[in-house]
């Protein structure tokens, strides 16, 4: 599953992942086995995390207000789901009450993949989903998590999405510890729900390893490699001891490893106070929990302590995942996770400042800080529909040069003009073709660039001084941006010089941290907007040669040159 801009589809997964996982484990494997074991008494184990789940499903239901109706009916279907299957149920009514929340659940969820699938294959609403019940800024504003300091606490994602599916896995993993020392009495049960161990702790905490690579987090995958070995070997010991009746020498390896994970846990509780108190408080209390699993390899274990351990473990878990998850809805701190405890000494010596204004693309006052810059001749990193570009007003050729110089770009490769939509076009009244009218409506707004040939009419347009400086001689590439912020900023500046914000020769930049990173020293603001919505720039199309029925790929950007043929095949059918 992808972490693109949008965090909700990559969290959503996750939970339903889990949800299914535990459920058709406590219903195919755990239920059954308990009717056909008679010296258990009939009815229906608990399944772990319950209530956890129904709190989740509710978090995403909040995260989904800002998004469209159809989401928001499909998040509380799944809360209706989450809520048939907690124990205090009736056995009597549970499979009636589970039949219709599933059932409903279904519905939906065939009925949304089929209007997801139509829609993003014709890129356009064809059928419904409903409009935003909540906009963003509402949202915000109820849960008052409006900051003060403005752009100072927008937070990164990378970083909240892996945090959440962290907390989770070891809150499950822990829950289902919990969950089979409850059944622990009964040995033939035990093998049931200790499973649950390994694929919530190790399993699923492997691939959070690999966000937390990918992510860019500060400590990598370490705290969770190390949990994964933990959980797994938690599985291993209690699961194979109790089931093969290993021999009480096989304790002692399982007693060295405890205390190897004591040793390491420790420098985890150090790795965990640069980053925050709930990420301390986790370590600290898996430190005791540590202590516990060395005791029972010892046979001396109290077993309430570890209980009231376990479950402080998924408290803690629980608040780290629903923080995480909040904050990474409004990429703010909205819920608290503490500050560090030690902070580093390089923070205090080196400045943190970055090297320039940076804005945040929620806000307006934001973009209009960016506009100026543009408007005072400097150049700007700005989100597109694609990845990020360098921007520089068509008032001003001067800041165009610059970006030549910016970019150490070769002179004789041309520069395109970014507008906020067709209808701008066709005030200037450039003599296109009804065929290229036709074409520019099907495929603006989008990934698409289209050459057309110069005139006259830029300077309706709102070019200006800067037509020499942009496209050749006697063509221009033109771009209409399927992104609202970037097409606000034209409707602001007017027509913007805009190219891919990198380095000539390197990998286009797809998040605003890279723009910063490689160029921030060389322009004059970035207006942050967290990852591009994809990993290539645009798709570039010849069409100067259009009324001759012929459009040449010069570029296959992330519309695939099949599709723009296939547009392109259909209009000339029916126009010429």
């Amino acid at each position: 599953m992808p972490i693109r801009q949008d965090w909700l589809p990559h969290h959503k997964f996750w939970f339903h992942a889990t949800y299914w996982l535990i459920k058709a484990w406590d219903e195919f494997v755990v239920s059954v086995l308990i009717v056909e074991d008679s010296k258990v008494v009939s009815g229906r184990q608990a399944m772990v995390g319950d209530w956890f789940f129904v709190v989740a499903a509710l978090v995403l239901c909040v995260g989904s207000l800002n998004t469209d109706v159809l989401e928001l009916i499909h998040n509380l279907l799944f809360v209706l789901l989450t809520v048939s299957t907690v124990p205090q149920i009736p056995l009597q009514g549970y499979y009636i009450f589970f039949g219709v929340a599933c059932s409903l659940f279904t519905a939906v969820s065939i009925y949304g993949t089929f209007t997801r699938l139509i829609n993003t294959i014709a890129e356009k609403s064809l059928i419904p989903v409903g409009p935003q019940p909540v906009s963003s800024e509402q949202l915000s504003r109820a849960l008052r998590c409006r900051s003060k300091q403005g752009d100072q606490d927008v937070l990164p994602q990378t970083d909240q999405t892996s945090d959440a599916l962290f907390y989770l896995s070891n809150g499950v993993a822990a829950l289902s510890a919990l969950h089979s020392r409850s059944v622990s009495m009964n040995p033939s049960l035990l093998h049931l729900t200790i499973p649950w161990l390994l694929i919530s702790g190790a399993i699923i905490q492997a691939y959070v390893s690999r966000l937390q690579v990918t992510g860019g987090g500060r400590f990598g995958s370490v705290i969770s490699s190390i949990y994964v070995v933990v959980w797994a070997t938690w599985t291993w010991f209690r699961f194979a001891g109790n089931q093969l009746q290993l021999s009480t020498e096989a304790d002692y390896g399982f007693t060295a490893g405890a205390i190897a994970f004591l040793v390491i846990n420790a420098f985890l509780i150090l790795i965990a106070a640069y980053r925050n108190l709930v990420l301390l408080f986790l370590t600290t209390l898996m430190e005791v929990v540590l202590v516990c699993f060395l005791l029972s390899t010892l046979h001396k274990l109290p077993y309430e302590l570890e209980i009231a351990m376990l479950a402080l473990v998924s408290l803690v878990c629980i608040y780290g995942t629903f923080s995480s998850l909040i904050n990474c809805i409004f990429s703010q701190r909205v819920l608290p996770m503490g500050p560090p405890l030690i902070k580093e000494k390089m923070k205090s010596e080196i400045s943190t400042e970055p090297p320039c204004p940076v804005a945040s693309s929620r806000l307006s006052s934001s973009l209009l800080k960016i506009a100026g810059l543009l408007e005072e001749g400097g150049v700007c990193g700005i989100p597109t529909d694609t990845v990020y570009a360098l921007a520089a007003s068509c008032k001003n050729p001067q800041a165009i040069e610059k970006i030549y110089n910016i970019k150490d770009r070769p002179a004789e490769k041309p520069i395109c003009i970014c507008i906020s939509s067709v209808e701008q076009l066709v005030a200037a009244k450039p003599p296109f073709s009804p065929l290229l009218w036709e074409f520019m409506r099907n495929v603006y707004p989008g990934g698409i660039s289209c050459i057309v040939s110069k005139g006259d009419w830029l300077f309706k347009l709102g070019v200006g001084a800067a037509y020499d400086r942009v496209g050749t001689r006697d063509s221009i590439m033109i771009r209409v941006p399927d992104h609202t912020v970037t097409c606000h900023l034209c409707d602001i500046t007017g027509p913007l010089a805009i190219t891919s914000a990198n380095p000539s020769g390197e990998p286009d930049s797809t998040h605003h941290s890279m723009v910063i990173n490689r160029l921030g020293h060389k322009i004059q603001g970035v207006l942050c907007d967290g990852d591009s919505n994809e990993v290539v720039a645009s798709t570039v199309v010849n069409c100067l040669r259009i009324d001759e029925g012929i459009i040449t790929i010069v570029r296959e950007g992330c519309v695939p040159a099949v599709k723009v043929q296939q547009i392109f095949e259909r209009l000339k059918n029916t126009m010429l």
